[in-house]
């Protein structure tokens, strides 16, 4: 039987994906792309927003429409089936199996169940070791903890993904080991936070000890981390950013705000000035840093001057990358029951002011750019063929630009090159082979 794959949502929740096809090929099942070749679809869920609720919804019924044809059995998982399973199977009798994220150890012995044993299997849940990485040849995630803590009150990824909990590094490295072997150049740390990587095991953060490991693995190009609280950097973690050339000079801080009545009725660990101060030290400690970060606008009880402090604040720090969102009431969290609820227009005209501030800010610094040289991938080229498309360190696959490199005549797919850039365009760079 053939089976195919739909992943929605977080890099985290691509991880989960990439082990259920391990899985699936395990026992003898061939993977298609195509649904129209598949006899068993599979959907992974993402349940953190309403927008992202809508999706999964959206694409359930869209891939429902081919059990018409050759599918027969619609299985759904991920967070969206943990949170309201049993609204789901209520309103949406299209979809065979659901499992919630966390059946996930049973998960062969449910599908086995509804679809029939094909032959004599061994049952067993989602391993890292049966894992198939679905991101093309070049870079893979590492996923180094599950869940989160931190209990911010907007958040549902607590109840949905549980507390924190640390992979072992042994385990973690031979995962590393074991995807350099096959030949990723690139490793994407990732967690909910992976600044706290370590602590419910160690009694202390060891990201920085993690990183220091993952570059001397012989063949590893590039390592890089996302998802790091602003509390939670310490001097280590910069020191070993700064000295260390595998480790891209990248942070991924998700600060949410900058006035302290929002961060607190957030219940972030930080506050402004604390927040002020370890991007100052980062910029001071490494220049040609890139640091990333995500806004929310519109959260209850958030006044003009807190907006204004915000805006003043993205004003100030000139991201290299940012993304906002408007708050998103999420059923259970205690955001919910908050007073101070802001209209949705509102909220959304400060995301557009947002939006327009950071694309002044960013056209600025792309500008800087031009002139620059750059190690760059070449992963992929341009619809009209004239151009290849790459990324450096400072661009993290999927979610930031790219830079569009002229193209010559010779073979560079894969490959690492030097480019100098000579225009930007967008959120994208434009450059030439040195």
């Amino acid at each position: 039987m053939n089976v195919g794959f739909v992943s929605l949502g977080c890099s985290k929740n691509l991880v989960d994906t990439e082990m259920t096809i391990g899985l699936f090929r395990k026992n003898n099942y061939k993977i298609v792309s195509n649904p129209e070749d598949a006899d068993i679809i599979v959907v992974n869920t993402c349940g953190f927003i309403e927008s992202a609720k809508e999706e999964a919804i959206n694409t359930l019924l869209e891939m429902a429409e081919y059990k018409k044809k050759r599918c027969k059995y619609l299985i759904a998982m991920g967070c969206l089936v943990q949170r309201y399973k049993e609204e789901l199977e209520k309103s949406m009798p299209e979809v065979d199996l659901f499992i919630k994220y966390k059946e996930y150890e049973t998960i062969w012995e449910q599908i086995e169940n509804v679809i029939g044993k094909q032959e004599k299997t061994k049952m067993c849940g989602l391993e890292f070791s049966e894992r198939i990485v679905s991101t093309g040849e070049n870079f893979a995630y590492l996923r180094i903890a599950e869940g989160c803590s931190n209990r911010c009150t907007y958040c549902a990824i607590p109840y949905i993904r549980g507390k924190f909990v640390s992979r072992k590094m042994e385990d973690v490295l031979e995962e590393a080991n074991k995807l350099v072997n096959q030949g990723y150049k690139e490793l994407i740390v990732i967690a909910q936070d992976t600044s706290k990587y370590g602590i419910d095991i160690y009694g202390e953060p060891k990201l920085a000890e993690l990183l220091e490991k993952l570059s001397k693995i012989e063949g590893v190009k590039w390592v890089r981390f996302l998802y790091t609280y602003p509390e939670s950097i310490t001097d280590e973690l910069i020191k070993v950013v700064k000295e260390n050339d595998k480790i891209c000079k990248y942070f991924d801080i998700p600060v949410q705000h900058i006035s302290n009545s929002v961060l607190k009725r957030m219940n972030r660990k930080s506050n402004g000035e604390s927040i002020r101060n370890v991007i100052t030290k980062i910029r001071k400690e490494i220049p040609e840093v890139i640091i990333r970060t995500t806004v929310m606008v519109g959260f209850p009880g958030e006044t003009k001057e807190d907006f204004d402090e915000l805006y003043e604040f993205v004003k100030w720090a000139k991201f290299e990358r940012l993304g906002a969102f408007a708050y998103s009431k999420e059923d259970g969290t205690p955001a919910e029951k908050l007073d101070g609820h802001l209209h949705p227009m509102t909220k959304k005209s400060r995301y557009n002011k947002i939006m327009k501030l950071q694309q002044q800010i960013s056209d600025e610094i792309m500008k800087n750019q031009i002139g620059k040289e750059f190690e760059v991938l070449i992963e992929d080229e341009s619809f009209d063929g004239k151009y290849y498309i790459g990324r450096s360190k400072n661009e993290v696959p999927d979610i930031d630009g790219v830079i569009f490199v002229e193209k010559t005549k010779d073979e560079l797919f894969d490959k690492f090159v030097k480019v100098k850039i000579t225009g930007s365009r967008d959120y994208d760079l434009i450059g030439k082979l040195v």
